[in-house]
């Protein structure tokens, strides 16, 4: 098939979630499709992106969008039923050059990321696939309840818009997809059940665990600019870590992750490292011992938790992130804690305890080698592309 592949950003380097679910996916469907990716581009291209995308697409094509497209399409947002997320992505002139090329390339099938880009695709007669991703209606309504009083209206505002939009596109495509079972229950539309689970996978030939100097003794990761994770690293460096601290002074954390926010640059001291953008995750993974992700906000399935499992680290973190792995076993494969002494308690188990240490990290390793491999999590939305 020639696949048209459409993303509201260009997915390299892998930083963000819906960069790293797009690029697996494209070179995994490349083996046997032609893929035309098609990326809206809001920031300073990485040197090494076109280098890195080329050889797993036919054609790759990137569409600017000027800082004064994305403020009249936040304006326009502003005045209309489409929500912020999607209006900031909007360009009149991106979307005639997207109609242009798929007019040219005259596809099978065009697949579209995130509520985002809908309104470039959305009336196109071609086969059309939408993957939600993530629920983004519910990311925006956790964030409210947790913004400061003068931030709420905007954040409800943008809550109702978003899940509003996200039951207007449900008709619009022939196929709907979505990371986990969980996130499509949150879905507003009756037939929400129609929706396809593609979860995301972990690239098992880079995360692999690796015998070296352990320099950290609990390590986050992710993007640090990211609201949910900005809110987790506070949470971490200032409730969890000085408790901690008090019985093991010589405990170290390590915040991994690009873009640091000015809040977590600030929590960086002796023994709290903030690193910024790294070359390889793995290096820092390989030199921890405990992954701990105490997440608060956000949806969807967390990379950073299968990335962790795969390098055999013992994993600890909430209810919210650990849901959404079908399957899991609790105190088994990953400890899920519901307070800030649950998460004490959690770390000094796995310090104190060897055995269970051992048992935490072989068995998370095993549940993610079994059930997130990219090629066959892929050959699921190859499927539902070609009609079978």
């Amino acid at each position: 098939m020639k696949i048209v592949v459409l993303l509201s950003r260009v997915p390299y380097p892998l930083e963000k979630g819906d960069k790293l679910r797009a690029y697996y996916q494209i070179r995994e469907l490349s083996k046997n499709h032609e893929i035309y990716l098609v990326a809206l581009n809001d920031t300073q291209l990485h040197p090494d992106a076109i280098k890195k995308l080329q050889p797993i697409c036919k054609e790759l094509i990137i569409l600017n969008l000027s800082w004064w497209s994305r403020f009249i399409g936040l304006i326009k947002a502003f005045f209309t039923k489409i929500p912020f997320q999607c209006g900031y992505f909007y360009s009149r002139k991106a979307k005639k050059q997207f109609h242009q090329h798929v007019e040219r390339i005259q596809p099978d099938h065009i697949y579209a990321q995130i509520i985002r880009v809908a309104e470039y695709v959305k009336m196109l007669p071609y086969p059309k696939t939408l993957d939600y991703q993530d629920v983004f209606s519910m990311g925006i309504y956790r964030r409210f309840q947790k913004a400061p009083f003068y931030l709420k209206p905007l954040f409800l505002w943008e809550y109702k818009k978003l899940q509003r939009y996200e039951n207007h596109v449900f008709s619009l495509f022939d196929n709907l997809t979505i990371i986990t079972a969980i996130d499509r229950s949150l879905i507003p539309h009756p037939d929400r059940n129609q929706i396809h689970v593609i979860a995301n996978g972990v690239d098992l030939s880079i995360y692999n665990s690796i015998n070296v100097r352990k320099n950290y003794d609990l390590i986050f990761s992710g993007n640090m600019n990211y609201p949910p994770n900005i809110d987790a690293a506070e949470y971490l460096a200032k409730k969890i870590f000085p408790e901690l601290k008090e019985t093991y002074p010589y405990l170290k954390l390590v915040l991994c992750g690009a873009s640091p926010h000015a809040h977590v640059k600030a929590l960086a001291g002796e023994d709290i490292i903030v690193t910024g953008w790294v070359d390889s995750m793995v290096d820092y993974y390989a030199q921890s011992k405990i992954f701990i992700a105490p997440m608060r906000l956000g949806t969807g399935l967390q990379n950073k938790l299968m990335e962790a499992m795969a390098m055999k680290l013992p994993c600890i973190t909430s209810p919210l992130a650990g849901k959404p792995l079908e399957g899991i076993q609790y105190n088994r494969d990953i400890i899920v804690c519901e307070s800030t002494d649950d998460y004490i308690e959690a770390v000094k188990m796995l310090i104190e305890n060897p055995d269970k240490y051992h048992e935490i990290r072989n068995n998370g390793y095993q549940f993610v080698k079994e059930r997130y491999d990219w090629e066959k999590i892929t050959a699921k939305l190859e499927q539902l592309m070609s009609g079978n």
